[in-house]
């Protein structure tokens, strides 16, 4: 049972994108509305949203303020002052993943660039530590990596099926 909490608190990306998907279809089992091809975007895409980016970030915050040195050393690294930066700045993505929920198709994009930006930048000092350092700690080389390739590789796929959905996007936020 310790192995299982390790590897679904170690992975929490992982975690929060399953957690997204269950949510996704608890929403789509209890919706009265028809379940159009905008109505199924909107569902996994907003607790997309709410999970792999808002509680994720907010849970990386948690992890890089309060456990800097578990972190750290889970990462494979040594403590340092920046361990409050990246909390600080998952902290700010959560804030925008959490606004973009329920929010416009402009909140969303923001929700999703800026986030990518960062994972897409973590990934190739990754990839640095891995070549020059040798590396491959689990939270260097492990889900960590790949799911800061892919977390902004599905929010963009949702980007792009909601623009081409039906649902335009004042009345998302209108009918809350």
């Amino acid at each position: 049972m310790r192995g299982v909490i390790e590897f679904v608190l170690g992975n929490f990306t992982l975690t929060f994108f399953v957690l997204g998907l269950i949510a996704s279809a608890i929403a789509l089992w209890h919706a009265r509305q028809s379940r159009s091809s905008a109505v199924i975007v909107e569902a996994l895409f907003s607790y997309f949203l709410l999970f792999s980016i808002a509680l994720a970030n907010f849970y990386n915050f948690v992890l890089h303020v309060f456990f800097g040195k578990m972190t750290a050393a889970f990462i494979g690294w040594e403590d340092s002052p920046f361990q409050l930066e990246v909390g600080f700045a998952s902290l700010g993505f959560a804030a925008i993943g959490l606004l973009a929920f329920k929010g416009s198709f402009d909140m969303r994009l923001a929700a999703v660039v800026g986030p990518a930006c960062f994972l897409w930048g973590a990934a190739a000092g990754h990839v640095y530590q891995m070549i020059a350092a040798h590396n491959f700690a689990p939270g260097n080389a492990g889900v960590i990596f790949y799911s800061d390739i892919l977390v902004p590789v599905v929010g963009f796929l949702f980007l792009w099926l909601q623009r081409g959905s039906a649902a335009p996007a004042k009345s998302r936020t209108t009918a809350l």
